[in-house]
């Protein structure tokens, strides 16, 4: 009689422990999914919209870099004029010296020799600058981008530069600027077809690299996803210390 009731207590006490303890409650009704999914979508917007942002930060930056190789660019072709005519009037000088010495020995063997020495004095001419145009032109184009900020009609006179002088030495950076004009103003065809000029002809040119980064963003602005990767890997393999590879680096994260 005691063990059975014993065992009916420890029952009762079990029951009620049972009792107690609260079950679990999953909530799975529609309206609970949805404002799940809302969350997640609004999530994915969120990330969406800063990718945009970064990269239109890392257009914005790409620019402002090639505004200031332009302008250093710019510089450096001055000098480079500036000594070309520094080495010109050194010349002319050493010609004029020439000239005048010539005279002094004909004065001391011919009596006729101040006449002689006048006429030789005034056929000496300067010397003339046969590149002066090509370069003038190219400057000319220079500065309606980085002086003047006339991108518009800056566009044809590179294209005139092309066309006159395409065996120049500033071909493959007025292709990289005709490029560039281009690619700002979303032609995005016209601007990798110069980008690509560039890169496929003149392997050399310190633009290449840029010219190859701005093919890849073409191609990622026409969806083109996989040639872009594509290229900008090509940067980073091609050009490891550039510039232009940290930025690839940063367009392939990105899109990843």
């Amino acid at each position: 009689m005691i063990k059975r009731n014993t065992a009916i207590s420890l029952l009762l006490v079990y029951g009620a422990a049972v009792n107690a303890a609260p079950a679990p409650v999953t909530d799975l009704n529609d309206s609970s999914l949805t404002k799940r999914v809302e969350v997640i979508e609004r999530i994915l917007d969120s990330r969406t919209e800063m990718q945009h942002r970064i990269q239109q930060q890392l257009d914005d930056m790409q620019n402002e870099v090639s505004e200031m190789r332009g302008t250093l660019e710019l510089h450096n072709h001055q000098l480079e004029k500036i000594l070309e005519r520094q080495r010109e009037l050194y010349l002319e000088i050493d010609k004029r010296i020439a000239a005048v010495s010539s005279q002094t020995n004909q004065q001391t063997t011919s009596p006729n020799a101040n006449q002689n020495g006048a006429a030789d004095s005034s056929q000496i001419e300067m010397p003339v600058v046969t590149n002066a145009s090509e370069s003038d032109a190219y400057d000319r184009a220079v500065n309606l981008i980085l002086r003047d900020k006339q991108y518009d009609l800056a566009i044809p006179e590179f294209q005139a530069f092309i066309n006159t002088y395409p065996n120049s030495t500033y071909a493959p950076n007025a292709h990289y600027w005709l490029g560039q004009l281009l690619f700002n103003k979303q032609q995005w065809e016209k601007a990798a077809e110069q980008f690509q000029i560039l890169v496929s002809g003149y392997p050399d040119s310190s633009k290449r690299a840029d010219a190859l980064f701005k093919l890849g963003v073409v191609e990622q602005r026409r969806d083109n996803l996989a040639r872009a990767r594509q290229l900008f890997e090509q940067v980073l393999s091609e050009y490891p210390d550039s510039a232009s590879s940290r930025l690839a680096d940063s367009r392939l994260k990105a899109m990843n």
